[in-house]
């Protein structure tokens, strides 16, 4: 690969995911403090990712992979998220600002597959290539987080309080427009798909690949990766209020640990699957939840402090552990035949049905434990994920048989 579309891909990947970072991790916080809206409504917008992550196929299967050149399409999104973006920068009210962000994570979640599609269309060997591109979206989200932390102090207390957690819609909107317009000189990536060859439903859904969940320990995995989304949506919609709550400084960039961790797990993921086996590397995954929870129910911003920020550190084994691992399953079980559906279907589960089933609990749980105007019972609603995290790896443990599967790098 050429250096020039080398440094065009890392930077394309850098701005996808400081986007991202940019306003997702501090939404909680924005809208209890700025829009003053409840846990369900909070549950709510942060679902908007599942229905965008539900809807994504039908965009990529549909339209980009039919069409249109992938950078094209990439370009076109980005422009209209800047729009609604900027949308969300000027709502005043947890209604005016729903539908933005609803329609936003419908046009940027079909994103996160237009930039691996475009840099794999660049690849000779994705496998080896593809890391080094992919590094730079981690960097970005990080980047992204310490800008509002360390650079603009917009997650300070009294900066939150004067409703500055709002400027991160509008530097994200501006960010959103950059790769926009950057995403015209990328290189082409034409349709992969004929106008006129048929497409089922099933297909871009990856139904196909329900022929799979026949096989009895890909069910357990099936039905445990639901179920272990219920406690990941706990930690994307309320790690971020809960630190600024009990009076963290900079929540926000030391939520980035989260993201090192993340990159340094990944490159340590190869030893522990050869090492332990693929049943034992998601257990650990699974239990990893369960000690993360537990960490923030105990610890404080006090002498305990090292609690949360060991809590944080863990979402690289809880994350690589747990998904990573399990996509490499998928592909060990589908076969060529079957590969991409498979993959799709997993996604569909976790980051749609999952996630949807998470945040709507997690908005529940969160009300259900509000002590007085801005004040929660954090520990009780961390035992809650920590409690149903440890159940399903139980029954995971339990009723999984372990199985060889090749790590494949």
């Amino acid at each position: 690969m050429k250096l020039k579309i080398k440094m065009q891909l890392s930077f394309m990947m850098f701005l996808e995911f400081f986007i991202w970072g940019g306003w997702f991790v501090t939404l909680g916080t924005f809208l209890d403090k700025n829009l003053s809206a409840n846990g369900g409504e909070i549950g709510m917008a942060f679902s908007t990712q599942s229905w965008g992550a539900i809807i994504a196929p039908f965009i990529i299967g549909l339209i980009a992979d039919r069409y249109f050149n992938a950078e094209r399409i990439l370009g076109v999104l980005h422009l209209l998220g800047a729009v609604l973006m900027y949308q969300m920068y000027t709502a005043v009210d947890f209604e005016s600002f729903y539908p933005f962000v609803l329609g936003y994570m419908i046009l940027y979640m079909p994103t996160l597959a237009l930039v691996n599609s475009i840099s794999f269309n660049q690849m000779k060997n994705p496998a080896k290539e593809f890391s080094f591109i992919r590094v730079f979206g981690t960097v970005g989200w990080i980047i992204a987080g310490l800008i509002i932390s360390y650079v603009f102090l917009w997650d300070s207390a009294a900066s939150r309080e004067a409703g500055m957690l709002k400027n991160t819609f509008l530097m994200v909107s501006i960010a959103s427009l950059v790769l926009g317009l950057f995403s015209f000189t990328l290189p082409k990536t034409p349709p992969v798909v004929a106008k006129d060859e048929k497409v089922s439903i099933g297909s871009i859904l990856g139904l196909d690949a329900l022929k799979l969940l026949k096989d009895r320990n890909f069910l357990i995995f099936f039905i445990s990766s639901i179920l272990i989304c219920i406690p990941l949506a706990f930690y994307y919609q309320n790690a971020n209020p809960f630190l600024s709550e009990i009076g963290m400084d900079n929540p926000t960039g030391k939520m980035t640990i989260g993201q090192a961790s993340e990159v340094l797990f990944m490159l340590l993921l190869p030893f522990f699957f050869k090492r332990f086996g693929f049943k034992n590397t998601l257990i650990a995954g699974m239990l990893a939840w369960t000690v993360r929870y537990l960490l923030f129910a105990y610890g404080n911003d006090g002498d305990l402090a090292f609690m949360l920020i060991l809590g944080i550190a863990l979402h690289g084994i809880c994350y690589d552990f747990f998904f990573v691992s399990g996509q490499i399953y998928t592909d060990s079980k589908a076969g060529e035949k079957y590969k991409s559906a498979a993959q799709g279907l997993i996604t569909l589960a976790t980051y749609g049905v999952g996630m949807l089933i998470g945040f709507w609990i997690a908005g529940k749980v969160t009300d259900s434990y509000l002590v007085s105007a801005g004040i929660h019972d954090w520990e009780s609603i961390w035992i809650f994920p920590a409690l149903f995290a440890l159940v399903v790896m139980i029954l995971f443990t339990i009723f999984f048989k372990n199985v060889e599967v090749e790590y494949k790098e």
